[in-house]
């Protein structure tokens, strides 16, 4: 079921996101490789991680941004057209401390209530991770890099900008749990 899941994971996001989101494109398929050597440590999660890591984006897509909240927009997505998998829909929701955003937004209630936080820390966490050490354009980079990116693209005083300085506690705490899980596998 595994590379099932994955190939068509790339395809949904390909689709959705290539030729209107290219930037967006490149940021996504750097997040799956990232995935990729994230899931050495998560057993039979792997597959999930993958693919929740190439569709993480997907709710960016001009046809789907109906609320113009992407981890809401591409969940709702991923459960309504695709009957995707309750954690891979519930990750996608929930990627990168979305509900920190969504409390800016005025949209917790409504993602807590549809798509409640998977109690899995290893596997949330690795989706951070991945996310968060991945620049625009696909290529690695530092978590503090990455919230200094995004300040800087979005602005202090926007709701992405507020979101990510609430949020980079928790992003750094993610990806050095993440980091420590990675060194401590055996190789």
């Amino acid at each position: 079921m595994g590379d099932l899941i994955e190939e068509w994971a790339t395809l949904v996001a390909e689709v959705e996101l290539s030729s209107t989101l290219p930037r967006r494109w490149a940021h996504t398929q750097g997040v799956a490789k990232r995935a990729v050597l994230v899931s050495q440590v998560l057993g039979q999660d792997a597959s999930l991680i993958i693919a929740a890591a190439t569709l993480h984006d997907v709710g960016y897509a001009p046809r789907l941004a109906t609320t113009g909240f992407h981890p809401l927009d591409g969940a709702r997505f991923l459960r309504d057209e695709h009957g995707a998998d309750e954690r891979l829909v519930r990750l996608v929701a929930n990627h990168s401390f979305a509900l920190l955003e969504a409390e800016e937004r005025g949209l917790r209630e409504e993602l807590a209530g549809e798509f409640p936080l998977l109690e899995e820390p290893l596997l949330v966490e690795a989706l951070v991770y991945c996310d968060m050490t991945t620049t625009p354009d696909g290529g690695r980079t530092t978590a503090e890099e990455r919230v200094a990116e995004i300040l800087g693209r979005y602005g202090d005083d926007s709701v992405v900008g507020r979101f990510i300085r609430r949020a980079t506690p928790e992003i750094f705490a993610a990806v050095g749990r993440v980091e420590a899980a990675l060194v401590a596998q055996p190789r």
